[in-house]
């Protein structure tokens, strides 16, 4: 769970200052203020880059959920949605479920039209959505935001290879951006898979055992207590 209703971001902007020798920024790392400026200049960096990427290729590098996820990667950095392999293949597993739901209604040649969504377009949606999730936890990999990724490739705005595979690729960019902001801060984020968290249920069970043996050890040496008292009394008799 996050320890502060501002996320990981207070960690990043104080390791910054730290990293860049500004006591000043440092002092006020905390500050709300201080951490909106910092979220504003972030996120001006991150769709310049990949608006200006757009411009010279003519490519869609900037799409809806692209939004929520650089959020994930910077507010809750720790957290196992943000890790590197959740972001792509949360992404990954929409734009396929995506790309197969245009294929099983026969919309892949269909350009998007949002005043006319038929039967043949809310069954790819359904289709996309309910797939993507359930695909995002058969493998342990959720990423909320690829929820909106799938609908973006099920309604038709973005559906062809080319497009599909630049999707991909700025989502690839802005998890390195990700990796490059948060380890300069010196945020401890993984570089592909989230760290294990301990299961509950093993501790719980392990804290028994460990009881339980104890336990046991314990009666054995109160056994062994008495039967040597018992000697001793004997031997004085």
């Amino acid at each position: 769970m996050l320890s502060s209703p501002l996320g990981d971001l207070p960690s990043q902007v104080g390791g910054l200052a730290q990293r860049l020798r500004l006591p000043t920024l440092e002092r006020h790392h905390n500050n709300r203020a201080v951490i909106a400026a910092y979220v504003l200049i972030n996120s001006a960096i991150t769709v310049a880059l990949l608006s200006a990427i757009a411009m010279v290729t003519g490519q869609p590098f900037v799409f809806p959920s692209l939004g929520p996820t650089a959020f994930l990667l910077f507010f809750s950095a720790l957290s196992a949605s943000a890790s590197p392999r959740n972001v792509f293949c949360g992404h990954l597993i929409g734009v396929l479920a995506g790309a197969m739901g245009l294929l099983t209604c026969g919309l892949q040649a269909v350009p998007a039209d949002l005043d006319d969504i038929n039967a043949a377009r809310l069954g790819a949606v359904a289709f996309a959505l309910s797939v993507t999730l359930a695909v995002m936890i058969l493998f342990g990999v959720p990423h909320a935001p690829a929820g909106a990724t799938t609908l973006i490739v099920a309604l038709g705005l973005l559906r062809t290879p080319s497009q599909l595979m630049v999707l991909m690729f700025a989502v690839v960019i802005l998890i390195l951006q990700g990796l490059a902001i948060n380890r300069l801060a010196g945020l401890a984020v993984p570089w592909w898979k989230p760290a294990k968290v301990p299961d509950p249920q093993q501790y719980r069970r392990n804290s028994t055992t460990c009881t339980d043996t104890g336990s046991r050890w314990l009666g054995r040496r109160r056994s062994i207590s008495l039967r040597e008292e018992a000697q001793a009394a004997s031997a004085r008799l």
